[in-house]
C-alpha cells in the first residue's frame, strides 16, 4: 500500500531541474569542444560551456543558501545504517519485489545510498570538476598566481575524469528514479512535490 505525501518543494525542484539542464548543457558542449562531434563549433562551445560554467556556479551559491537558511542541509548528512540494505534492494530485491528497505518522510528525503552518493558528488566529483574548469579557464593568469609549473594537460585530464564521474553518477540517477513505489513515482515526484511512498 502507499500514500502520497509532500516531499519536495518549489525551489528544490527548480534547483534540481535547472542544475541538471545545466550539466547536461555543458556536457554537451563539452563534448563539442574535444571533437566528438560538431553541433556550435570549437570557438561558440567554449563560449556557451563557460556561461553554462558560470550560470551553474550562480545556481549552487543560491542552493547553498537556500539549504543554510531552511535546513535542508541535514538531508545530507551520511548514515550507515540500512546501507547494506539499500545495495541489496538496489542489486536484487528491486527484481524480486521486496519491499523498499527506506521509509521516506519530510525529514528523512534521501535513503543511506543517496546522501553517501551525494557526498561524494559534493566531496570529490564537483570539486574536482570546479578546480580543474577554474583552472583552465584561467590558464593564461597561471604565472602571476605562482602556478606556472601546472601542466594544462593534467588539469585538462583531471577535469574530463570528473566530468566522467559526473557522467556516471547521472546515468545511474536517470536508472535509480524508476525504484520508486512504481518505476514513475520518483519522476513525478521531481515534477509535483508530490512523492508516492511504499
Amino acid at each position: 500500500m502507499s500514500e502520497k505525501i509532500y516531499i519536495f518543494k518549489k525551489f528544490e525542484r527548480f534547483w534540481h531541474w535547472a542544475q541538471a539542464g545545466l550539466i547536461m548543457f555543458l556536457m554537451l558542449t563539452a563534448f563539442d569542444i574535444h571533437g566528438t562531434y560538431t553541433i556550435f563549433g570549437f570557438e561558440k562551445a567554449v563560449g556557451y560551456h563557460t556561461t553554462a560554467a558560470w550560470a551553474l556556479v550562480g545556481l549552487w551559491i543560491f542552493a547553498i543558501f537556500w539549504h543554510l537558511v531552511t535546513g535542508e542541509w541535514k538531508q545530507y548528512i551520511p548514515t550507515t545504517k540500512n546501507v547494506v540494505e539499500m545495495g541489496s534492494y538496489y542489486l536484487f530485491g528491486i527484481f524480486k519485489k521486496v519491499p523498499h528497505p527506506h521509509r521516506q518522510t519530510l525529514l528523512s528525503k534521501h535513503n543511506p545510498l543517496q546522501r553517501l552518493a551525494y557526498l561524494g558528488v559534493l566531496l570529490f566529483i564537483s570539486p574536482l570538476i570546479w578546480i580543474t574548469g577554474w583552472l583552465y579557464m584561467f590558464y593564461d593568469q597561471w604565472a602571476a598566481y605562482g602556478l606556472g609549473n601546472l601542466s594544462l594537460e593534467w588539469v585538462a585530464t583531471g577535469h574530463t575524469i570528473g566530468a566522467f564521474l559526473m557522467l556516471t553518477f547521472l546515468i545511474a540517477h536517470v536508472y535509480l528514479i524508476t525504484a520508486g513505489a512504481t518505476p514513475t513515482a520518483h519522476l513525478k515526484a521531481m515534477i509535483t512535490g508530490w512523492e508516492e511512498t511504499h
